[in-house]
């Protein structure tokens, strides 16, 4: 990367809320938000919000593209990666003393480009309440994985309870629930809590609470889907949605366990992840 371009990232960045609209949409990355999905989570005006998305958007950082009548804003991994890469190994003159700490390697990998071991993997999905999506996901990574995994769960929002709707699709499916609960993620933010491989998030409002980077740096991935607690209407209607919100997790999940694992690097583990992410997108808001 040229030193200019570099330096005109740098200093797009520098604007405290031009920096947190980009950390923003790394979190979601590499799908798009719509701006005023950004514009609610950070409680930004809207008419500020598009000075950052353009200024952003101008210097290479982020694109944007056009579905249907709405735009969506999403980083540009290449140019992010560029810049990270002038700021290391330019700047930095690739210093082990300065990279090692930022991304320690796993005691069981010999490099940085080795996927987590094909067995005994932990993997954690967030969502607001705790109550369906995440469940739904625990329940089925623990039961489709066939030991090969330990799954969890956890919500952002402390003091909520399973939805009934989803135990009942749960236990249709022939899942265990007897040793699901509803747990707040400050629960596997501990010390003492297990290491995790992979952390997902399976909510939007997930995606946009700021949390601190996870220890061991797990592989991340969005796989955002609209909260079947929404639904309205008779409990048929509300089962139904409930249903196609388990449907859609289940196709995620069962292609996720069928990942070759070993033969996979961390940056090919990640792509998988996120295209995994993209799959029954029919199920998502329009």
């Amino acid at each position: 990367m040229e030193s200019f371009i570099a330096a005109t990232a740098f200093a797009t960045l520098g604007h405290p809320g031009r920096l947190a609209v980009f950390r923003l949409l790394m979190r979601f990355a590499p799908q798009g938000v719509r701006p005023t999905e950004v514009a609610q989570a950070l409680g930004m005006k809207q008419n500020s919000l598009s000075h950052h998305l353009a200024d952003l958007t101008s210097c290479g950082l982020i694109t944007v593209q056009r579905q249907g009548r709405s735009l969506f804003y999403a980083v540009n991994l290449d140019q992010t990666e560029a810049l990270i890469g002038y700021l290391a190994l330019d700047v930095g003159r690739a210093r082990p003393d300065l990279l090692a700490p930022l991304v320690p390697l796993p005691k069981e990998s010999p490099d940085m480009s080795a996927a987590p071991q094909d067995t005994g993997f932990h993997a954690l999905f967030i969502c607001s309440g705790n109550s369906a999506r995440s469940i739904f996901a625990e329940a089925l990574l623990r039961d489709l994985g066939k030991g090969r995994f330990h799954a969890f769960s956890a919500g952002t929002l402390p003091n909520t309870a399973l939805n009934p709707f989803a135990l009942d699709i749960l236990k249709r499916n022939g899942h265990d629930t007897t040793s699901l609960r509803s747990k707040h993620i400050s629960e596997f933010q501990k010390t003492t809590a297990p290491r995790m491989d992979f952390v997902f998030t399976v909510c939007d409002t997930a995606a946009t609470e700021e949390c601190p980077p996870w220890p061991g740096q797990p592989i991340s991935g969005h796989w955002g889907l609209p909260d079947p607690v929404k639904a309205t209407g008779t409990d048929a209607e509300k089962a139904l949605v409930f249903a196609q919100t388990y449907a859609a997790l289940r196709r995620r999940i069962a292609a996720f366990v069928e990942l070759p694992f070993h033969q996979l690097t961390r940056i090919a583990l990640q792509t998988r992840v996120d295209s995994i992410g993209t799959l029954s997108l029919n199920t998502r808001k329009g």
